[in-house]
């Protein structure tokens, strides 16, 4: 499959995605605010209507979020059994970083591979009954 020179390769549209850039030019930024997206590119106009994420990026961070979470309140319990009170200091600091700090990223990881594989909603094809 021979790409056109304009079409970015799956590495550069990886980083495009991680840096919250447009996925076609790597130009534009991709958000208006921590979440909410342009309505296209300003620098290749690229029209970001076609972006649907729904909750893949939530979900991918809460996965990862949590694995890492557990694991350490785990050990910290095994290891020195501390009370309740210093869980809740130690564990909700590293829920909100694990959480919120890669969410826009991994948003914007979403969008991008959209872009790249041409993502595009199920359609159903018309066929001839057997």
């Amino acid at each position: 499959m021979n790409a056109s020179p304009d079409t970015p390769n799956l590495y550069q549209t990886v980083l495009r995605g991680l840096a919250c850039k447009c996925p076609r030019c790597g130009g534009g930024k991709l958000f208006t605010g921590f979440l909410s997206l342009r309505p296209r590119c300003e620098s290749c106009g690229l029209d970001y209507t076609f972006i649907d994420t729904g909750d893949g990026p939530a979900i991918f961070i809460i996965m990862l979020a949590g694995a890492i979470v557990v694991a350490c309140a785990l050990i910290v319990e095994v290891k020195y059994q501390p009370p309740f009170w210093v869980h809740a200091v130690l564990w909700l600091p590293l829920i909100l970083a694990t959480t919120l700090l890669p969410l826009r990223s991994m948003k914007s990881l979403l969008i991008a591979l959209q872009f790249h594989h041409k993502a595009a909603p199920g359609r159903l094809i018309d066929r001839e009954p057997k």
